[in-house]
């Protein structure tokens, strides 16, 4: 199925059930379902099909992982005690961010080089996010167009921004102005990649776009025959943002290293100064982990910041990002939407982040392990799952809404 076919498919119905248990289950969304339950299992499964470089690349952070693992053990140490006697039999998993509403306080982290795991990443989350009504954060080194992925997800569309320092910011006042013309509701500019990273696994596997026949990536290759296959059908990665600033039709390679030599350097608060005047719509600032620097933000009109320590891949000292979350929203949560990311697996992850003072989260490893292991319906499944778990986790804490989740549950008087 084409992701144009997947936007334009209706959500599937609820499964229906042929007695007790979820093994009564019927349907493609119920075979799914039994065959991933978690994101784990799509992970695995992503991972058996890719070679190691790209399973690496999506899943390790830097250095020893070690800011990577903090986001996971903070979550799984947040603890809500639950409030029973309240009727929960109807949950409303709605939030509204910046004027829209979406069906779950839950969108799509924007992520880099998506198509290395499996081709027609970015267009094949897209589309799950139209589909679910959850935001779609699409990343400036996304194998996508910014044009291509506002007609794909025109209702939920969030554009993330790297900086293109040169020339005063030239390319990237014309990213955004792409952007504001596709219809991208938020612009989300990356503030946390001062330089670039030394990301150990990726130096270790020899990592580069486009690829070169080393002897280890030849075997890792041949280790994963579909990948390959999906690889020789749709052709290496491509940085198809900056085609525009190369001429016609730019080699793979030409891209590649336009965006490694140019989209490097500090974003500076002047230039997001500068950027905030030219973007017409909501303005969130990415990579906030001290309250200070948020404050800052929303002084400069910043509308939302979101709290990140870029998925535990740019530094292992950083605090884990819902540890930096509750100063944050002390300071700035009553004038500016509080966003988070950092290692959300689970619908309960969600849950936690509303917990702490986050308005919303996103989730971007999770999403593309699905895309990794079973393509378009994949990303389908990692939504619904957020979907349901997040249900679920509402219910059991005796929260009826996002705003009770916030507070800790309802009342039961």
């Amino acid at each position: 199925m084409s992701t144009e076919q997947a936007l334009a498919t209706p959500r599937p119905a609820a499964p229906v059930s042929r007695g007790w248990g979820s093994g009564g289950l019927t349907g493609a969304a119920a075979a799914l379902r039994r065959r991933y339950p978690t994101v784990d299992d799509l992970e695995r499964a992503a991972r058996r099909r890719a070679p190691r470089f790209a399973g690496d690349f999506v899943g390790n952070g830097l250095g020893d992982d070690v800011c990577l693992r903090r986001n996971r053990a903070a979550l799984d140490a947040c603890r809500i005690t639950p409030r029973y006697g309240v009727d929960v039999r109807r949950v409303d998993p709605g939030v509204t961010l910046f004027g829209r509403r979406y069906a779950m306080p839950l969108g799509v982290a924007p992520m880099g080089l998506a198509g290395l795991l499996r081709s027609g990443a970015d267009e094949s989350l897209a589309a799950a996010a139209q589909a679910a009504n959850v935001p779609y954060v699409y990343s400036s080194v996304g194998n996508s167009t910014i044009e291509r992925i506002g007609k794909m997800a025109p209702d939920v569309f969030w554009y993330q921004l790297y900086g293109v320092p040169a020339q005063e910011h030239r390319v990237s006042l014309d990213l955004i102005r792409r952007a504001a013309e596709a219809g991208a509701q938020v612009l989300v500019v990356t503030l946390d990649v001062p330089v670039r990273a030394k990301r150990s696994g990726d130096v270790r596997n020899g990592l580069v776009v486009p690829f070169k026949p080393r002897l280890r990536t030849l075997l890792d290759v041949l280790g994963a025959p579909r990948w390959a296959l999906d690889l020789l059908r749709h052709g290496q990665p491509r940085f198809g943002n900056f085609e525009p600033y190369l001429g016609s039709r730019p080699s793979t390679q030409a891209l590649a290293t336009y965006v490694y030599q140019q989209m490097a350097g500090p974003m500076t608060w002047e230039a997001l100064a500068r950027l905030r005047q030219a973007w017409p719509r909501a303005m969130v600032v990415k990579g906030v982990l001290h309250a200070d620097d948020a404050e800052r933000a929303v002084r400069l009109g910043m509308d939302g910041v979101l709290v990140s320590n870029h998925g535990g891949r740019q530094f292992d000292a950083a605090p884990a990002t819902l540890e930096a979350l509750p100063q944050i929203v002390a300071r700035v949560g009553r004038q500016a939407t509080v966003l988070v990311d950092g290692g959300l697996r689970h619908g309960v992850d969600v849950l936690r982040a509303l917990h702490r003072g986050a308005h919303a989260a996103l989730a971007g490893r999770a999403f593309l392990w699905g895309h990794g292991a079973a393509g378009a319906a994949g990303a389908r499944h990692v939504a619904a799952l957020f979907e349901e778990e997040f249900r679920l986790a509402l219910a059991q804490s005796g929260a009826v809404d996002v705003h009770q989740a916030a507070r800790g549950g309802a009342d039961p008087g």
